[in-house]
């Protein structure tokens, strides 16, 4: 893994190029085209058809993208609450959100413990939080 890029606040986020630039986009090009589609062949049956398919399809395209994001978020909670307990012999704090939690896996295990006080305490942003950590650690396995 020595050539992976390191990651720095200005470009740890990720896009899956089949997803973002590819599926995303042309599942809402088919939509809006079938709903055109639909309008000029009044209504017919193939047409609501087609509509009714690209719909599901935008459904689906959009399911993916959050059932794997939230399987995301849900792996790091409990990662960053292991690694809190590990390194302090508590668990992660109550106050902290799950949008401040992930954003504290960027830091590392000399500083963790002490910004997720800090970030309990006073209720930090997570943009504020990953602007804040000096040695970042890199996360390549994000979906």
């Amino acid at each position: 893994m020595s050539n992976l890029k390191t990651q720095s606040y200005d470009n740890h986020m990720k896009f899956a190029p089949l997803y973002h630039f590819i599926l995303a986009p042309l599942s809402i090009i088919l939509f809006i085209a079938s709903i055109v589609h639909l309008f000029q062949e009044d209504y017919r049956f193939s047409a609501v058809l087609l509509t009714g398919i690209s719909l599901c399809i935008v459904i689906l395209a959009v399911l993916v993208r959050q059932f794997a994001t939230k399987l995301q978020d849900r792996s790091i909670l409990h990662e960053e609450n292991f690694r809190h307990f590990h390194l302090t012999g508590k668990p992660l704090d109550s106050r902290l959100t799950l949008q401040q939690i992930i954003a504290l896996r960027f830091a590392e295990d000399a500083s963790f413990p002490e910004l997720c006080l800090k970030a309990a305490e006073t209720g930090m942003e997570p943009a504020k939080i990953k602007k804040s950590i000096t040695h970042w650690r890199a996360d390549h396995h994000r979906v």
